[in-house]
């Protein structure tokens, strides 16, 4: 499972953790404006927006996980099990299958409202990318600096919704994870009062306690709700991407505490782009160091696929090392 976060400081940042029992060989991506993008039922664009994110390579195609293009728009694909519906070759709409979305999207729009005009006439195909790579059930959270918006197929199709926070984790419906914050209105971050009873003298055994309540566990509602209340009250007395890759701490997965069949699930890897200033960063589940990657520094107008493996092993900066 995963949680995706679109979050404005002093910069706009997104960025997401990706939560699963093994790595799946995942690289920072370079897509730039010339590399053709061919798509199943479409014809192959030539020339659209240079992007960036995380994914794999196969048969010469990016399966992204996350990307942002070179306007500052950003999506990313999480796991949607038992609710995500596909369908048949429809025609008159963009036939697109779910493994072809993030480049279908970023590759032609610069920002939500033209993802949602371009999202109003796309069939999402139940079409395998192969045999050993079958369809993942996913939504997708989409970001700009302005807003975020969710997509979620199901049976009627895609729908849209406006999200207020810019977070997404997985299951359940987008809708019920806003419903589901109500029973959460008591949290905050200021000191507990007593509102037991004016007869009691009543006082707080520690600080914190404003936020008793606030879930624990690493269920998909859970992380919800925790990223929300640490994005709205998180203070930026540093730097923004310091203090994005904290507010990706208070959801993250520890190898161990969640079973996945045989194995266990754990975050792989924690990602945050900074499309304005063209930096990628990253932070993988064995390195914790924050990994930055200056897009910048390559071209992106050519038309060969770029791509960087992550640094995994653990790196420690030494302040005084024994010599």
């Amino acid at each position: 499972m995963c949680t995706a976060l679109s979050w404005k400081g002093k910069e706009h940042l997104f960025g997401r953790t990706l939560d699963l029992n093994r790595s799946c060989g995942e690289e920072i991506l370079l897509i730039p404006q010339g590399f053709p993008l061919c798509f199943r039922h479409k014809e192959t664009v030539l020339h659209h927006y240079a992007m960036v994110g995380m994914g794999i390579r196969r048969d010469g195609f990016p399966l992204l996980f996350e990307a942002t293009n070179e306007k500052g728009l950003s999506i990313a694909g999480l796991n949607f099990p038992g609710n995500a519906v596909y369908h048949p070759m429809k025609n008159g709409a963009d036939n697109i299958t779910p493994f072809e979305f993030i480049p279908w999207v970023l590759g032609q729009c610069a920002d939500c409202d033209e993802a949602e005009q371009l999202l109003a006439r796309i069939n999402l195909l139940e079409e395998h990318f192969s045999d050993s790579l079958p369809l993942s059930p996913l939504h997708w959270l989409i970001s700009d600096p302005n807003r975020s918006i969710t997509a979620e197929p199901g049976g009627q199709g895609l729908s849209l919704y406006t999200n207020p926070l810019g977070i997404l984790t997985n299951n359940p419906p987008f809708p019920q994870q806003m419903t589901h914050l109500s029973l959460f209105l008591g949290l905050s971050p200021q000191p507990a009062e007593n509102r037991f009873s004016p007869r009691m003298e009543l006082e707080p055994l520690s600080h914190g306690m404003g936020a008793m309540g606030l879930p624990g566990d690493l269920s998909s509602p859970s992380r919800f709700v925790r990223a929300a209340f640490v994005a709205e009250n998180l203070r930026e007395d540093e730097e923004s991407v310091s203090c994005f890759f904290r507010v990706m701490s208070a959801v993250e997965q520890q190898k161990g505490c969640a079973r996945m069949g045989e194995s266990w699930e754990y975050t792989v890897y924690t990602s945050c782009c900074d499309a304005k200033k063209g930096v990628f960063y990253y932070t993988t589940y064995q390195n914790r160091q924050i990994t930055a990657l200056d897009l910048k520094a390559e071209r992106i107008d050519d038309a060969t696929l770029k791509h960087f493996p992550l640094i995994r092993q653990e790196q420690i900066h030494r302040q005084n090392e024994k010599i």
